[in-house]
């Protein structure tokens, strides 16, 4: 494990640099930690892959949290190429930390702060009602409001409503709304590695679709309720639609009494078109086991399953208003709506793939890490939370910000 190198060669940290050295905090757990658990670990990597292109970034590392070894989470941090560094030698080396996987001790920002540098809290999912969850049900703590002296919190247009001013009573400190980032790399390098570069691409011409399910059921943001609904809609209205419906992430509540009287009481489940299903990836999902992705959100209307169905083309029913028209919209809390989305995707989508992916690429391309745009923002926001001026604009001496290939 390699320690990060300071900008001329020492530990000093001061106000008259025009280039950082950033650190993103990944959390390691063990040898069995994986790329596709959760969200938060691809975000790390899509931030570290905009950050090496920042003209404000001498360089950039991951910052080791966890009480897990770095060299035995090889499969996850494969996908890293940037050095790892303890909290040790991250004080020591780094002028500004983003607080992103793993959450910094209260202490150490202190000290951290106090050697002049700067932590950003960047959270990425609906810490509030998580939060109000978890204390309501006694469950352990996801986010601390831990008295931690942060530059800025960073946050995403889906978190805006709910958390923007939880962040900013709970934490004291200046909220920033970020754009959400994403780019095919890490899907298609993972397909390549475990596939043998098979396409995941959508195939048409099929006269039966199987449908997935894959909202993890971790808390009410993501749940598959509505989705089984609406596709339950879809399957009375045209039962010789569809081959298959399965509900991934639900092995789990199997023996949840309320779960099973809920699912049984719908047709598909009662035809066994329906079956429940083991949490996978999405990479072996897409193509194998699904033609179709219905998905439902609360307040979460940014979701990486989004982009990875629309880039690969397959026909996504969902109620985000933050998809820019992709994909099939039905009305929130509406499996009515949502079955009815469900069926036009199956009369049109083959008709309209054409079209349909163009449009999903256009709204890939605002997220991607390499876009001119996305490197600026995040530039400027870095910039100014290290030099405490919220309206500072970035030295007229920087390198030019490059644009994507």
């Amino acid at each position: 494990m390699k320690a990060a190198k300071t900008l001329d060669g020492a530990s000093a940290k001061g106000r008259g640099k025009t280039r950082l050295r950033v650190g993103v905090t990944l959390y390691i757990r063990d040898e069995n930690q994986t790329l596709w658990e959760n969200g938060i670990f691809q975000n790390s990597f899509f931030l570290l892959d905009l950050l090496k292109r920042s003209p404000v970034v001498e360089g950039c590392c991951i910052v080791a949290g966890g009480d897990g070894d770095p060299k035995a989470a090889k499969e996850l941090l494969a996908f890293a190429d940037v050095d790892v560094v303890t909290m040790a030698e991250a004080k020591d080396t780094l002028d500004l930390v983003i607080e992103l996987s793993a959450q910094l001790d209260a202490a150490w920002v202190k000290g951290f702060a106090e050697g002049g540098g700067r932590v950003i809290a960047m959270r990425v999912a609906n810490d509030f009602i998580i939060d109000c969850e978890r204390m309501a049900f006694e469950l352990p703590p996801a986010l601390l409001i831990s008295g931690a002296p942060y530059a800025e919190i960073w946050t995403l247009p889906a978190f805006a409503r709910t958390c923007r001013s939880y962040y900013e009573t709970g934490y004291r400190a200046p909220v920033r709304v970020m754009q959400h980032l994403w780019s095919p790399s890490l899907v298609e390098r993972t397909v390549a590695e475990k596939l043998g570069g098979a396409s995941l691409h959508y195939k048409p011409g099929k006269t039966r679709w199987s449908v997935g399910i894959i909202e993890p059921n971790i808390c009410s943001v993501k749940t598959c309720h509505i989705p089984i609904l609406a596709s339950e809609v879809a399957y009375r209205l045209r039962p010789g639609a569809f081959d298959h419906i399965r509900i991934f992430n639900t092995i789990p509540l199997r023996d949840n009494g309320i779960f099973i009287n809920f699912a049984q009481a719908t047709q598909m489940v009662q035809d066994g078109v329906a079956t429940f299903e083991a949490r996978f990836p999405i990479y072996t999902i897409l193509g194998q086991y699904a033609d179709a992705i219905v998905s439902h959100h609360w307040e979460n209307a940014q979701n990486y399953v989004y982009y990875e169905a629309l880039y690969y083309g397959y026909p996504l029913i969902h109620n985000s208003d933050m998809l820019e028209g992709c994909g099939y919209r039905y009305a929130d809390f509406d499996p009515q709506d949502g079955g009815r989305a469900l069926i036009q995707a199956k009369q049109q989508h083959d008709l309209n793939l054409e079209a349909y992916k163009a449009d999903g690429r256009r709204l890939i391309a605002t997220t991607d890490p390499a876009s001119e745009r996305n490197i600026r923002s995040y530039s400027e926001a870095i910039w100014r939370a290290y030099t405490g001026d919220p309206d500072g604009s970035l030295p007229s001496d920087l390198p030019t910000i490059p644009s994507a290939a």
